[in-house]
Parts: structure tokens; sequence; C-alpha cells
């Protein structure tokens, strides 16, 4: 079994910053990639961020340029680092990794999300 366990998140005031942090533990072999998805009321959930095992990244059009992921595979554990927040940003923010697990095979595994709010 693997667990993704994300931290981090809460209320920030619009031009603010966070940080949220999804550390996988469990049966976990290596990683593929990593990525973060957020998911608002009444939205379907949408892709904010991915990074591969070797640290290529790719960015939602909405977050390019203010939002940066990043990861330590010494920690199994993936960052966002989020700046300049608009209230748009306000979602449950998801962790998501492709996982070569002990055992298992290949599996793709979601964190419980975390809530941002952006608001004054």
């Amino acid at each position: 079994q693997v667990q993704l366990v994300e931290s981090g998140g809460g209320l920030v005031q619009p031009g603010g910053s966070l940080r949220l942090s999804c550390a996988a533990s469990g049966s976990v072999g290596s990683i593929n990639y990593m990525a973060w998805f957020r998911q608002a009321p009444g939205n379907e959930r949408d892709l904010v961020a991915t990074i591969t095992s070797g640290g290529s990244t790719k960015y939602g059009d909405s977050v390019k340029g203010r939002f940066t992921i990043s990861r330590d595979n010494a920690k199994n554990t993936v960052y966002l680092q989020m700046s300049s927040l608009k209230p748009d940003d306000t979602a449950v923010y998801y962790c998501n990794a492709d996982i070569n697990t002990w055992g298992g095979g290949r599996v793709v595994y979601w964190g419980q999300g975390t809530q941002v709010t952006v608001s004054e």
C-alpha cells in the first residue's frame, strides 16, 4: 500500500504565498511523475503542474509564472510553491503520483486533498 499525504493548505490573502507538500510513503519502489491538480466547487479537476523523475516540469496556463513545482526524490516528496495568489486559485488541491510499488506493479495514486482559500 502507498499513501500520499498533503499538507500546507490554508487561508491566504490575495497576492500572498503558500507552499504545499505531498509525501509518498509505504511500498514505494520508485516514482515516475508527480503532479498537482485542483478542483473548485462545481468545476472539473484541472491539472496545475507536473514534474518527472528527471525534473522536467509543465504548468497549466493559469498558473505559469506564479507557481513552481519541485520534488525531493530522496524524501519521495513533491512541493508546490504558490505565489501571487488570486481568489480564482481557491480550490481543493490534490497530489497525484505514478508509482512503481513493491510487489504491486505500477499504480497511480491520489492524495486526500488540501483546501486553499484566497480571500481578504
